[in-house]
């Protein structure tokens, strides 16, 4: 597959720089816990800070806060966003926060090149309908492009290289008959594909909620779903520390593991409040949220999925060879 000329933010300063320009909101804290008692202890909640996006993927945890779920496991909980993933695991992994998110091929680059970090619980999952998913490969309207073999020397836009979603596209093509080595990827922003597919600077593009609405309103087709296929029941992205920090803390981090599950299964059980949080931590229109397709919210990593990512990672060349899958997992994952 032919990869685009990487503009300054790619796969790579994931695991660049440690210092990070970040927007907090919650209630404070410093980022880290001296490791000296179990949540709660005295009465006092112990202070964390969870890494996350301004995307729908993230509602579940914003839901666990506002019902509780975090103090009921004596932790007071600070949410601070930043605008892109690949602030998330420099962050933790530099003791700057003490949890994140992350999508698991992010996850497996970190591991294979030397970041010791540790899945905790799921973030967002597919729906598992390639044709009704919160992330599609989507075309322009009148493209001739209408199914998955069409994209056979496609210009195809993503928002990093050499990651989860050009992985999984070329895996996808290769297995329903194409060639991927004549896929050409141009890695964007979310926000500018739209543009992209309009102007014709692209043949198709991934792209995830909300934009992959706003692509379906003006027009766009939907070839199929990334996530939903190759990979069956894909655990996108999830919920993870550093092995330093679960090291010191592990009733912290025990804790924080429960109240996300918790958090995850009301997420995944109550799509309308999914809807109304939305609008306190995003941008997005009222009228866009009520047309969105919703991820689903796994308190638990499906764990066979994730060695999938790995085999499909080590094949297209996004890590030089598989990694060893149990170094991202311990006793305190929340694995199916």
């Amino acid at each position: 597959m032919t990869r685009s000329t990487l503009p300054s933010l790619t796969a790579l300063s994931i695991f660049g720089s440690l210092t990070l320009v970040l927007s907090s909101c919650g209630s404070g804290g410093d980022g880290q816990d001296d490791g000296g008692s179990a949540p709660g202890d005295g009465g006092e909640l112990t202070p964390i800070e969870v890494g996350v996006l301004p995307i729908v993927d993230n509602a579940a945890i914003y839901l666990g806060q506002e019902e509780g779920f975090f103090e009921d496991e004596g932790l007071d909980l600070t949410l601070t966003q930043a605008q892109g993933g690949a602030a998330l695991l420099p962050a933790v992994v530099g003791g700057e926060m003490n949890f994140g998110f992350s999508n698991v091929t992010s996850l497996v680059i970190a591991e294979s090149r030397g970041l010791d970090v540790e899945i905790l619980a799921g973030g967002s999952g597919t729906t598992g309908d390639a044709d009704e998913d919160f992330a599609a490969v989507v075309a322009p309207d009148g493209s001739d492009i209408t199914e998955i073999t069409d994209l056979e020397g496609a210009s195809i836009a993503v928002n990093t290289l050499s990651n989860i979603s050009d992985s999984t596209i070329s895996e996808a093509v290769e297995q329903s008959g194409g060639d991927p080595s004549t896929l050409d990827y141009v890695e964007m922003p979310f926000p500018d594909m739209a543009g992209a597919l309009s102007s014709g600077d692209v043949d198709a593009a991934a792209a995830v909620e909300p934009f992959q609405t706003l692509i379906l309103d003006d027009g766009g087709r939907a070839i199929f779903s990334n996530y939903a296929y190759p990979v069956e029941d894909l655990t996108v992205a999830t919920y993870f520390t550093s092995a330093d920090y679960l090291d010191a803390n592990p009733e912290v981090v025990d804790a924080f593991s429960r109240a996300m599950a918790e958090s995850q299964r009301h997420a995944d059980e109550n799509p309308d409040a999914v809807r109304e949080i939305l609008p306190t931590y995003t941008d997005l229109d009222e009228g866009v949220i009520d047309q969105l397709t919703l991820s689903r919210y796994p308190a638990a990593v499906n764990r066979d999925s994730l060695q999938e990512i790995n085999e499909i990672s080590a094949k297209t060349g996004v890590i030089d060879e598989e990694i060893d899958l149990d170094e991202l997992f311990s006793e305190h994952t929340i694995t199916e």
